[in-house]
Parts: structure tokens; C-alpha cells; sequence
């Protein structure tokens, strides 16, 4: 279910989707086309930017230094409103709009809130091995098991990767153990700056970035992680590390590549627990709700998230029908998508959703308080 906190843009657009299915589902061709979803035309965007900029600021509780930075986020809001209108084009099954996002330009947003870096695989991580395929769910959400922590939230730093690591550790250990443990991302920013030799500038670098293997190849190596509340997350890069190693409360045993085989992945994922997974977020930054799968996606993959389930939704009843997805879980806070997070249409790897899949063993034992 999407968030309740929608701003009027993101309302007026959803109502247009609505309008759209209807119209196209009210026509007495046998297959229609699917009507192409548009925002409020440029006009009404232009005339109703302050409105919509007021409520934007009083719903994120945003303040600017001055009068100048004032007149410039307005600015960047301005745009960000025609370019969330490009997007509910090219992406009409989900809903873009207004986000807390909305007053950064995508340098910017890029800077701040993603961090996947395109690393060399560590030595420990291998292909995972081929799962039967034919006795899959229809549907599966490991939320339902109680292998997911809370939605959490990076701040403006880089350090997506070190949440979705994480998470697939946390994921692992319930399975392994029994118990839901929410781990360490500071841990992982502080700590985390092995570097190969042989690959200069591949080290994972806090809030400049890093990449889930490698920061399952770390933990491998220093033993494990930390409880998020023995090791709490600070959002910056700048402390000293203060890993204590008697307070270690989950370990990886192993962790493996998995193919770009969706059919895999998900046996990877009903198997092994949630999955760190990289992706294109090109249009996370004006996500609202629903199922994106946008008609064109490039597939760089710039952000570290965590893969927890799928299922299929219900659209028009004429071409969408049953829209299979993936349920993702971000780091940007429980206000931004679908209360944190985000569906991605599974079959056509789109934005680059299936291609960085890592899987990780927890070991049985560890120390415990």
C-alpha cells in the first residue's frame, strides 16, 4: 500500500492513472491501446509550483539559509516536477510525483543517496549453485517471516550498500538462528577500507560508496558485525572505526553471485533469505507507489538495495493484467514510496534489477549477550 503522505501532485497524477485505465477499459475494441498516463500539462505546472512548493516544504519540514537558496531549490523543484511528469510517461503502471527528493537536482541526488560502486568481485565470492526452479510460490515475502528488520535511513550519504549488506546478513542469521537482529551499517562505514592491492581506488569508501560483496568479504574476514544498537549509524564517514569484536552478533559463513536467471534468483531468494541486490534508481528519486516498469531504463547500476519478496498485481483488464514484480526494500526512510519501499516488475531485468545478486550463509554460531 502506498504512503498516505502523497502530495497534491502525486494525487492529481494518480487520478489521471485511474482515468486512464477507465477510459481505455470503457472502449469497445477488443485489445485496445493502453493510454499513455500524462501529468497536468505544463501550465498548470507552472501556474500551481508555489502551491505545490509550500506543501512540499511544510510536509518535509524543509528550511533553506536564505532568500537565495530559497529561490534556487524552487527552482530545482520546478524541474523536478516536469521531469516527474516524464517519468509517470515512460513509467505509466507506477506514481511519480512530489518526494522528499524534490528539491535536488540529480547530481545531487545521485551524491547524496545512492553510492553502488562497480568493484572487482573478492576472492570468496562465488557463483551460487543452480536451485530447482518448478515447485516455486506464485507469491513470496520474507516480511511475512520475520526476516526483515524496520525500513531504516542512510541520511545523505553514500552508504546504500552497506544497507543492503546488512540486510541480507540480517536475513541469513534469522534463518540460521531464529532471531531477528538488526546489525550494523556504521560498522561497515567506519570499518570496511580493505583494498586489493592490484585495484587502486577499490576499496569501499563510507559515504563515497562501496559494493555489497566486498562488504560481505570484510565481514568474512573481521569475524562479523555488531548490533545496530552496539554500533549505532551515525550517517557520516568521519569517525574512527570501533569494531569490538567480543560484540559480534551475526557472521557470514559464505556468500555467492547469483545468476541473472530470475527463475534462480528467486529460488535464491525463498531459500536463502533476502538478497543485496544493485540497481538503476533513476526513477526512484519521483517514486510514489505502484509497480514501475518503465519502457526504457538504462541498467548502470548506481544504487545498493535489498530484494525481500514477489508477487503480481492486478492493472487494466486488458493488456497488464497480472504484472509480476519484486519487492525491494530501501534505505531512504519509511515516507518515501511505498511506506520504504519500492515494486519493480520482474521478466526483463529491467533498470539492471537482476543483474548484481548476492546471496550470504550465516554461520550458527555467535556470540551472544
Amino acid at each position: 500500500m502506498a504512503s498516505s503522505l502523497l502530495s497534491p501532485l502525486s494525487l492529481i497524477i494518480a487520478f489521471s492513472l485511474i482515468a486512464a485505465v477507465a477510459a481505455a477499459a470503457a472502449s469497445s475494441d477488443g485489445d485496445p491501446l493502453i493510454r499513455q498516463v500524462v501529468a497536468p500539462d505544463e501550465d498548470d505546472l507552472a501556474l500551481n509550483a508555489e502551491h505545490h512548493f509550500k506543501g512540499f516544504l511544510s510536509q518535509f519540514k524543509k528550511s533553506y539559509a536564505d532568500e537565495a537558496e530559497h529561490a534556487y531549490r524552487f527552482s530545482v523543484f520546478k524541474s523536478n516536477l516536469r521531469r516527474a511528469k516524464r517519468h509517470q510517461k515512460l513509467d505509466p503502471s507506477a506514481v511519480h510525483g512530489i518526494t522528499q527528493f524534490s528539491d535536488l537536482t540529480p547530481s545531487e541526488f545521485r551524491r547524496q543517496y545512492l553510492g553502488l560502486r562497480r568493484l572487482s568481485l573478492p576472492a570468496d565470492a562465488h557463483q551460487a549453485p543452480i536451485l530447482p526452479t518448478n515447485d516455486l510460490p506464485t507469491e513470496f515475502d520474507w516480511r511475512d517471516r520475520g526476516a526483515v528488520t524496520g525500513v531504516k535511513d542512510q541520511g545523505s550519504c553514500g552508504s546504500c550498500w552497506s544497507f543492503s549488506t546488512t540486510g541480507a546478513l540480517e536475513g541469513a542469521n534469522f534463518l540460521a538462528t531464529g532471531k531477528l537482529v538488526s546489525l550494523s551499517e556504521q560498522q561497515l562505514v567506519d570499518c570496511d577500507h580493505v583494498c586489493d592491492p592490484e585495484q587502486p581506488g577499490s576499496c569501499d569508501s563510507g559515504c563515497n560508496g562501496g559494493l555489497m560483496t566486498s562488504a560481505l568479504e570484510y565481514t568474512l574476514k573481521a569475524g562479523g558485525l555488531m548490533r545496530e544498537e552496539d554500533y549505532p549509524y551515525t550517517g557520516t564517514d568521519r569517525g574512527a572505526c570501533k569494531f569490538n569484536k567480543s560484540k559480534i552478533a551475526a557472521s557470514v559463513a559464505n556468500f555467492s553471485v547469483v545468476s541473472l536467471d530470475e527463475d534462480q534468483i528467486a529460488a535464491n531468494l525463498v531459500k536463502n533469505g533476502p538478497l543485496a541486490i544493485g540497481i538503476n534508481a533513476v526513477f526512484m528519486q519521483t517514486y510514489i507507489g505502484g509497480v514501475s516498469c518503465p519502457y526504457i531504463c538504462g541498467r548502470h547500476l548506481d544504487h545498493g538495495v535489498l530484494l525481500v519478496g514477489y508477487g503480481s498485481a492486478g492493472f487494466a483488464p486488458i493488456r497488464f493484467k497480472e504484472k509480476p514484480y519484486w519487492i525491494i526494500k530501501n534505505s531512504w526512510g519509511e515516507k518515501w514510496g511505498e511506506n520504504g519501499y519500492y515494486k519493480i516488475c520482474k521478466g526483463r531485468n529491467i533498470c539492471g534489477v537482476d543483474s548484481m545478486v548476492s546471496t550470504v550463509g550465516a554461520a550458527i554460531k555467535t556470540n551472544k549477550e
